[in-house]
């Protein structure tokens, strides 16, 4: 199975999903990433603000942070490649870079992706 890891500017939170206006592509993403997750595929997000230590030892992340800077977050890693930056890949990308049925992207009525309390805020 396929790896996705996610590379993303500084965020609030790890999810980013906080407060009172939450980021709808934001709520989405993390979602997706959890049900991903779920379903035994290997993910991560790395914000950073959180871990800025995987900015710098990932050498392509850093490559392309010092070329293009901050601009080109959120990039998006498949199998150790660089297959998108300046957006979250869509739902209909996911399925075709991890080769996996649009099925894995559903919420099966677990958790929704919410950053750090029941309510869904911090």
């Amino acid at each position: 199975m396929k790896t996705i890891f996610i590379y993303e500017p500084a965020l609030c939170c790890e999810t980013g999903i906080c407060g009172v206006s939450v980021d709808p592509e934001l709520l989405r993403i993390s979602t997706v990433m959890n049900n991903l997750k779920k379903n035994g595929v290997t993910v991560q997000r790395y914000n950073l603000n959180n871990y800025p230590q995987e900015f710098v030892t990932n050498t392509d992340i850093n490559k392309l942070l010092m070329e293009d800077g901050v601009e080109s977050l959120p990039a998006t890693v498949v199998d150790g490649k660089i297959v998108k930056t300046k957006g979250y890949p869509t739902n209909a990308e996911i399925v075709e870079l991890l080769s996996i049925p649009e099925n894995y992207l559903s919420d099966n009525g677990g958790d929704t992706g919410s950053c750090c309390c029941e309510e869904g805020c911090c």
